[in-house]
Parts: structure tokens; C-alpha cells; sequence
């Protein structure tokens, strides 16, 4: 365990999230994703909703410039409750949030760096966050 890290952010999740790039992205997704299929690298954390694990990625992710966040657009352009839930746990405007069509969104997913299958069964549960630039945020004493 430790400090200061969010218990939700496991080894293996910081791991990969410290790996990515500027720019690259990872994939939260309900249980209902094909997440296998289109992830090169896939993680599953099944006892966890997608806005809880993005509120904790946040901790440690900022978001890159707009479009930082993708959400997965339902089939008649209505917002559910869970994607607002979702652009509220990732801490952006919605001018920096991207609506994409399923397959779009698939698509996407499919050039993700990490692509994580949780446990959330709300249909369209879904977002796919850009990392940013990450700057520290204390100076080295030496």
C-alpha cells in the first residue's frame, strides 16, 4: 500500500498509467464492452463503476488539451445520467468533452494505450480520457 495513492489505482493500473505518453489514452468501459477485442493492454476491475475509477485516475492523470475526454454517444444523441456522471469525475469542461458513435468510439478505443473493463452495467458507461502533460508539482531539494 501507499500514501496518498487512491485505493482504487492498484499496481498494475499505476504502472500502465505512468507508462502512457502525453496524448495517449486509456479506456474506461462498463462490463458490457468488447474490451478484449479492441485492447492491446486490458485490465479488469470488476467490483468498480467507470465514474468512480475516473475520479481516482484523475488524482494522478490530468487531462490533455480538448478534446481531453470521448465519451461513447447513445443512439439518440440523448446525455444519460452516468455520462454526466462521467465529464464530472474527469474535472473538464464540456467544451472539452467529444461525443463519438459507437463504432467511432470503438474505434478509438481500438488505438488506445489501455483500455480497463470495469464492473460498470449502466449502458454507456464508457469514456475515453487523453492524458496531458504531467508537471511536478514540487521542485527536487538538491
Amino acid at each position: 500500500m501507499l500514501s496518498g495513492i487512491h485505493p482504487l489505482l492498484s499496481g498494475e493500473l499505476l504502472h500502465h498509467l505512468d507508462a502512457m505518453g502525453h496524448s495517449d489514452a486509456v479506456v474506461l468501459a462498463d462490463a458490457h464492452f468488447p474490451a478484449s477485442r479492441l485492447g492491446a493492454r486490458c485490465l479488469t476491475m470488476p467490483g468498480v463503476g467507470t465514474p468512480q475509477l475516473l475520479r481516482a485516475i484523475r488524482t494522478v492523470v490530468p487531462p490533455d488539451d480538448a478534446p481531453a475526454v470521448d465519451l461513447m454517444a447513445t443512439a439518440d444523441g440523448s446525455t444519460l445520467p452516468v455520462q454526466d456522471e462521467l465529464v464530472r469525475a474527469a474535472g473538464v469542461d464540456h467544451s472539452q468533452v467529444r461525443s463519438l458513435e459507437r463504432f467511432a468510439f470503438y474505434d478509438a478505443a481500438g488505438t488506445a494505450y489501455l483500455v480497463v473493463r470495469t464492473g460498470e452495467t449502466r449502458t454507456y458507461g464508457n469514456v475515453l480520457l487523453r492524458k496531458g502533460v504531467v508537471s511536478a508539482t514540487t521542485e527536487d531539494p538538491a
